[in-house]
């Protein structure tokens, strides 16, 4: 299962997180699934623009730590996430999409969602959107883009006040942080994704392409070395008792007992 749904309409195409008995949490498959999708996107010469959203009322609550564990442990098996052949959802890992994506969040949008929105290009939230990055409070660190696309997008105070606390923090506040691009009423995100979707995709598209990829060179990005010295500090954190309390913890809905080792 790939925990998603993609449909096409037009020159847009939607891709929904669909995996609302889990809160839409990302596991092997809905990462590969992104993906691909990404990829489809990006190849389709017909297709202008993407459209990411949710099939439920919850974007996503992030990774699903549990199901990724056994794998993020492994050198061998952590390697398979990344898609070296296939566009990277994240823009971190693999290819990066070449064509425009706007995200609509209703709900909870957890670590990975939020970096999901960070790698995007224009991010709607309805005003009860909450985020957070949270990946300190379970033994681990973001790896997805958080940590140099929050600095960048709202400077360093603001991205640690997030990234080293794991706090929540609301549509508004996104805004005023440049993450969200409009905030608008409940139930009204994917409508005005659409809307400014169809308005890119009447666009002529080489031009579109052009100025994004033109943008994208004057945007900071951490180098192929230092992405795999994350890669690798992820792995030494995953095997940390800390980490591994973590998902206990997780499991076992209640707080970790974190001891530093």
């Amino acid at each position: 299962r790939v925990h998603g749904v993609t449909e096409r309409r037009g020159h847009i195409l939607y891709i929904g997180l669909n995996r609302p008995e889990k809160r839409n949490a990302m596991d092997f498959d809905m990462l590969w699934g992104l993906s691909d999708a990404y990829t489809a996107l990006a190849r389709d010469p017909e297709l202008r623009v993407g459209v990411v959203h949710s099939t439920s009322d919850m974007f996503t609550s992030g990774l699903d730590l549990p199901a990724l564990a056994p794998v993020l442990r492994s050198p061998a098996k952590a390697i398979q996430l990344i898609p070296f052949r296939k566009v990277c959802s994240f823009g971190m890992w693999g290819q990066a999409c070449p064509k425009p994506v706007v995200v609509a969040v209703s709900g909870l949008c957890l670590t990975s969602g939020l970096e999901l929105c960070l790698a995007a290009d224009v991010v709607i939230a309805e005003e009860t959107a909450k985020f957070a990055q949270l990946e300190v409070g379970r033994g681990i660190l973001p790896f997805g883009g958080a940590l140099h696309r929050l600095q960048a997008n709202c400077g360093w105070q603001n991205a640690m006040r997030y990234v080293l606390t794991g706090d929540q923090f609301s549509a508004r506040d996104a805004h005023r942080l440049g993450i969200v691009q409009e905030v608008v009423s409940s139930g009204q995100a994917y409508a005005k994704a659409t809307e400014i979707a169809e308005t890119i995709s009447r666009q002529a598209p080489l031009a579109v392409q052009a100025a994004l990829a033109h943008a994208r060179r004057a945007r900071p990005k951490p180098s192929r070395l230092a992405r795999f010295q994350l890669l690798r500090a992820l792995l030494r954190l995953m095997g940390s008792r800390d980490s591994r309390e973590a998902v206990k913890a997780m499991k076992e809905k209640r707080a970790p007992g974190f001891v530093g080792k």
